[in-house]
């Protein structure tokens, strides 16, 4: 009758042999037939590699898997599926990829995966980030050119604001500074400097709030700004409006560009959601936005009166700027955004929130919405009650 041996048995029989013991001496020893230690060898003997120690049970597991995601693949490269992808998605799929899970796979697996070249994936990676580098560049060399022309009084032209840069030690050419002036729509005295002057006179920049940010109601004073956040590895501008009256959002919009559409977008848009009012004041910076030709026809089209803060008096916006640094405290510094679109909702739940939940300490611990509501109420019960016969 053959002899029953224990699984512990076996087991320590198989840690004799990995420790250095050979089979043949093992079987003069403990009286056990070759084939059944080598029967035993293949059951218990573990198989070691570089990350772990597999046991022969769990090893042919690992193979029958690897055999599988083996045929997968196979499977989806005769589809062709992967070769109808285009270049520029499958980069972007792979940069994302990498910069999420750099510790977990090598750009050579990620390219192998989705067949791109290693030296095509370093490339699309130098590009990007020599492109956003250069981005913020252009965004900081914009504001000192704007800071050095409003500090002239719009006096300089661009050889003047590349020798004012030069002196703090930035160095780049007459031709960019003029680009940039152009973008910005900055014009410095000319020749024609008197019919210039009479001009803007007519739009002339008077700060019609003095920092005294009170309304009796709704649509009499509206006031905006633009801030700019990074998204990944661009910039996103936001420009809201906010009515004075109940401190309100009343209209925003979110752009890669700051440019002076989004100003006008963002105003044409609130204009027409609040029953285009009457006798309104709009009040901002003297951003180029702002200040442009298209913006001020735009509002003396809608007979609006438009103020503006002193330049470099940020205390003159200051109702505008508070939001933002709100907005940046209790949503956006929160939050690790992966899209324009992540952003925007952000954004936008954020308002929705501002507007109808958060209280606000100006108006007693009450909301924007609230706020105007009672507001609402009252004027209608006014209104009746003045036009009821006596």
């Amino acid at each position: 009758m053959p002899t029953a041996y224990t699984t512990a048995f076996k087991k320590k029989v198989i840690q004799r042999y990995e420790k250095g013991a050979s089979i043949k001496s093992l079987s003069e020893e403990l009286n056990v037939a070759q084939s059944t230690i080598y029967s035993w060898k293949k059951k218990f003997c573990t198989i070691q590699t570089p990350n772990r120690t597999y046991t022969p049970k769990e090893f042919d597991a690992v193979c029958r898997r690897l055999e599988k995601l083996e045929h997968e693949m196979e499977i989806i490269r005769l589809t062709g599926y992967l070769d109808k992808i285009p270049l520029q998605k499958k980069l972007a799929s792979l940069e994302e990829l990498y910069r999420k899970n750099e510790h977990q796979y090598s750009v050579h697996e990620l390219c192998e995966a989705l067949g791109v070249a290693r030296g095509t994936f370093y490339n699309h990676i130098l590009r990007r980030a020599d492109r956003s580098k250069q981005d913020e560049e252009q965004t900081q060399l914009m504001l000192q050119v704007r800071q050095i022309f409003d500090d002239s009084e719009q006096r300089y032209g661009a050889e003047k604001i590349r020798v004012k840069l030069s002196e703090n030690g930035i160095n780049v050419s007459k031709k960019r500074i003029a680009a940039i002036m152009q973008e910005l729509e900055l014009y410095s005295v000319r020749s024609d400097a008197k019919k210039q002057f009479q001009r803007k006179q007519q739009a002339k920049k008077q700060n019609l709030l003095k920092q005294e940010f009170l309304a009796e109601a709704p649509n009499q004073i509206w006031v905006s700004d633009i801030t700019y956040f990074k998204v990944k590895n661009y910039y996103v501008y936001l420009c809201m409006i906010l009515d004075l009256y109940s401190r309100k959002i009343v209209g925003w919009r979110v752009s890669r560009h700051m440019s002076t559409n989004l100003a006008t977008t963002t105003f044409k848009h609130a204009f027409k959601d609040r029953g285009m009012p009457q006798n309104l004041i709009f009040h901002s910076d003297r951003g180029s936005q702002y200040s442009s030709n298209t913006f001020i026809n735009l509002l003396q089209q809608y007979n609006v009166k438009q103020s503006f803060s002193r330049t470099a008096r940020p205390h003159d916006n200051a109702v505008a700027e508070t939001f933002f640094a709100t907005f940046k405290r209790e949503e956006a510094y929160r939050k690790d955004y992966t899209s324009e679109q992540h952003f925007r909702k952000s954004v936008e739940q954020y308002i929705l929130f501002y507007n109808e939940t958060r209280p606000h300490q100006t108006l007693n611990f009450q909301t924007p919405q609230a706020f105007e509501e009672i507001f609402t109420a009252r004027f209608i019960e006014n209104t009746c009650s003045n036009s009821d016969p006596e």
